[in-house]
């Protein structure tokens, strides 16, 4: 997204470090060598001061976007300043999917850290809806990996919307939903999966980021963590995460269990 700015801000930002690359298993790529496919890119660190209700948290920022989309952007931005499409600009941010990694603690000391690995909730994580426990999740994650001994990270799966299905498809299934149906009798309603999230790219920031040594993962779903473990990684130990239940989403949460999420009778009643 950068280089429609100016592209000589691509080579700034390489020779300060800022912009790099990786591949599927965490390692760095040469500025000089092609992208491969799974290729990452990667700009950070961005300090980001975040501010939690009461409680302020420092965290290290790490824009990430697959090389296959930046590339088909950089195509559509080179295209716009051609015919100086200025106005159309737009329709390249909403074309890609932008991943976040925050860091927070030092790396370098951690040995066991905290992470959580988050899909994106618009309605949840911004609107503050109820009908899921999506934002109390994020925010709970931020500020038990804060108050952790060692930190951790926390990555931001931006494509993840309604268990991959996106914003759109996951409007009609909140009103398929209205009408009786569970969350995931909705998917199947619409023809689609019960959850289509892909984890590849958040093991390959993982790979990076932890260097392939043991973390905790906040997470009650144990589809993250087999896929997580087929991507890869080992020494994931699983913590439970339960924050945000409410009348408004118990039947939601019931359903996630009946999937499969390790939620007990006392977690959704009691919470």
């Amino acid at each position: 997204m950068f280089t429609y700015i100016d592209p000589t801000v691509r080579e700034r930002l390489l020779e300060q470090g800022k912009l790099f690359r990786i591949d599927r298993d965490g390692e760095k790529v040469p500025p000089d060598r092609p992208a491969g496919g799974g290729t990452i890119s990667i700009l950070g660190p961005i300090p980001l001061p975040l501010q939690l209700g009461e409680r302020h948290v420092d965290v290290q920022w790490y824009a990430t976007v697959r090389n296959t989309e930046l590339t088909k952007i950089e195509d559509f931005a080179a295209e716009l300043r051609a015919r100086h499409g200025q106005q159309s600009f737009a329709e390249l941010a909403s074309s890609m999917a932008v991943n976040s990694v925050l860091l927070i603690g030092n790396p370098a000391a951690w040995t066991n850290p905290l992470v959580r690995v988050h899909s994106s909730c618009l309605t949840g994580d911004v609107f503050g809806s109820q009908r899921c426990e999506c934002g109390p999740q994020f925010r709970s994650a931020i500020d038990l990996i804060d108050q952790d001994e060692e930190g951790g990270m926390l990555i931001y799966m931006s494509g993840h919307e309604g268990r991959g299905i996106g914003l759109w498809a996951k409007a009609a299934t909140y009103l398929l939903q209205d009408g009786g149906e569970d969350t995931y009798q909705a998917n199947r309603s619409l023809g689609l999966p019960d959850d289509s999230r892909d984890f590849s790219d958040a093991a390959s920031l993982l790979k990076y980021f932890r260097k392939n040594g043991p973390f905790r993962l906040l997470t009650n779903n144990p589809k993250k963590i087999h896929d997580l473990v087929a991507a890869g990684l080992q020494d994931v130990t699983p913590v439970k995460h339960v924050f945000g239940v409410t009348d408004a989403n118990r039947r939601y949460l019931a359903a996630k269990q009946d999937w499969g999420h390790k939620l007990s009778a006392e977690d959704i009643e009691d919470s």
